[in-house]
This record gives C-alpha cells, structure tokens and sequence, in this order.
C-alpha cells in the first residue's frame, strides 16, 4: 500500500525558451525539454518506480513529457487518462506574447501582478484560483481515490495547474503559492497517508 503520488512538470516547452505566455496554446517541448522528460523517466527508473495510472493534460507538452516517463520505466501502454482539468493556467490576451512585449505594453507592476497574484486574472483568462477551481475537484473525484486505494500515480501537468495540487496537499496559502518555482522535468514525490493528508515529499532532483 504505497499511496504515492508523482507530479512532474513538463520539461521546456518551445515557447518557455522563447519567453512567451504558452497558456493553452498546444506548443512542442524544445529539445532541452524532451533530455529533461526522459531525464525524469531514467530517474524514477531507477528507483523502481511502477505506475498503476497516469494523467496528463490535454496539451502534448504534458502529453509526451508523461509518454517519456512511461516508455523510461517500461510502461508504454500505461492508462494514461488526459483532461484539460490539469492544462495551464489560461492566460488570455496574454497567450502568445512575449512577456518583455507585454510588460512594455501594460507595464511591469501590472504583467507582475497578473502572473504573481492569486485571484487577479489578465484579461480574457484565469488567475492561479480559477485554474485551482478545475484542478481540485478533478484530483478529488479522479485522481485521489487511485492514490487511497494504495496506488502510484503519475501526473504530468504544467506549473500553475501543479502549483495548485500543491496548495491543496500541502495546505499553502495563496499568498504564498504564487511564490513557488517549479522546476520544468523534475519529478515531486508524494506519499500521503490513510486520511489523505502528506506523509512525505521528496524532490527527485537530477
């Protein structure tokens, strides 16, 4: 009865080399991305890692970042079940932009209180609160009853989508999430006890 949950952010996207707001925009890993999502796979391959299910976004970022850890640790063929519940943050007008073009078009205290507030969205998209309003209740009903029942369980999600597990498995305000840097192809462990709260968390760092 392990209860192990595996959260990896995708590795470097195109446009996360690129500097630019990637939202929902269904982008390619770079190919530092792709070393980074294999890198991640060899790393719980070596610690013996098996999964009983895998889920992933609807973006092939998150996609092929969570095929590359299954073809590591000879799951190929693994269910793997995908839902925009787990895709980025919607960035809205922002989508596409270069985030030096945008601070030059509203200003910097304005892009920075779009991507480091808790609750403010840009325009025509999300704040971290609306991603964590998809994002909880599908780890609730979808994710967690795998986990409980003594499963592994993968997820290959984005940073703002991850960062909202974690304020919900952790209990961290939202004051305090947005402050959280998650790393793009490095695998977070989790493993939770009966009552679902966090027994431990390691970072699996290259």
């Amino acid at each position: 009865m392990t209860r192990t949950l595996v959260l990896v952010r995708h590795g470097q996207s195109e446009w996360n080399m690129k500097n630019l707001f990637t939202g929902w925009r269904d982008v390619e890993l770079s190919a530092q991305g792709e070393a980074e999502a294999k890198a991640a796979g060899a790393r719980l391959a070596e610690r013996g890692f098996k999964f009983d299910i895998a889920f992933t976004s609807a973006l092939k970022r998150a996609q092929n970042t969570c095929q590359h850890i299954l073809d590591a640790t000879g799951q190929s063929d693994l269910k793997t079940v995908r839902n925009q519940a787990l895709n980025e943050r919607d960035y809205g007008d922002l989508n596409g932009l270069n985030k030096d073009d945008a601070r030059a078009k509203w200003g910097e205290e304005q892009v920075h209180v779009w991507r480091r507030s808790y609750d403010t969205p840009p325009p025509g998209g999300e704040s971290l609160k609306d991603t964590g309003a998809r994002v909880w209740p599908y780890y609730m009903h979808e994710m967690q009853p795998h986990v409980l029942r003594g499963g592994t369980v993968l997820v290959a999600a984005h940073g703002n989508s991850l960062r909202a597990l974690i304020m919900a498995l952790e209990g961290i305000s939202g004051e305090d999430i947005v402050k959280l840097e998650l790393a793009t192809g490095v695998p977070m462990i989790y493993r939770l006890n009966a009552d679902s709260t966090v027994a431990s968390k390691e970072i699996l760092s290259a």
